[in-house]
């Protein structure tokens, strides 16, 4: 999408810290069944015309996972080209809760009418902090949540220097 100077304007997107809480906290990760090479991720997707970015995210985490969760606040907003295309793109980070009683894993079978129709999800949560970093850098932002949870992507106190800002 370009503005009337001819400048691509970057893709607005959400993605989703669904955290679960018990003895020890759980981020919620999917890998796509029969595409190994998109690596672990959290869920995550555009903006809709008209839609808030906290109804995106909402809408994300149900299609990708099935569950309904509740959002905690927003963390950071990152500008960052897509990793296979280099088209800008707008990433806004949230912070999110499920109930403890949440399954450890399931499989999801994508239903709706966007281009992750029928793609099947293999979900589940991951102990924090993260021994591995996720797919396209999206554990960026988990200290930004909680410090103990920075990744190596997150750098010192979880907030990456020139790449974004981080919100309250």
């Amino acid at each position: 999408m370009t503005d009337n100077a001819g400048t691509v304007r970057p893709r607005i997107r959400v993605a989703a810290y669904v955290v679960r809480q018990r003895d020890e906290p759980g981020l919620l990760v999917f890998d796509h069944v029969g595409l190994p090479e998109a690596g672990t991720q959290v869920p995550a997707g555009g903006v809709g015309p008209g839609e808030s970015l906290e109804e995106a995210v909402l809408r994300e985490v149900f299609e990708e996972t099935g569950l309904r969760v509740t959002v905690v606040r927003q963390i950071a907003t990152e500008n960052r080209p897509h990793p296979g295309t280099g088209l800008p793109r707008r990433t806004t980070f949230f912070y999110l809760r499920v109930p403890a009683e949440t399954p450890d894993a399931w499989v999801h079978r994508v239903r709706g009418d966007g281009e992750d129709d029928g793609l099947t999800f293999d979900c589940r949560f991951l102990p924090l902090p993260l021994e591995r970093p996720l797919a396209d850098a999206q554990d960026t932002w988990l200290g930004c949540v909680d410090r103990r949870w920075t990744t190596a992507a997150g750098g010192a106190h979880g907030v990456p220097r020139g790449r974004a800002t981080a919100s309250g």
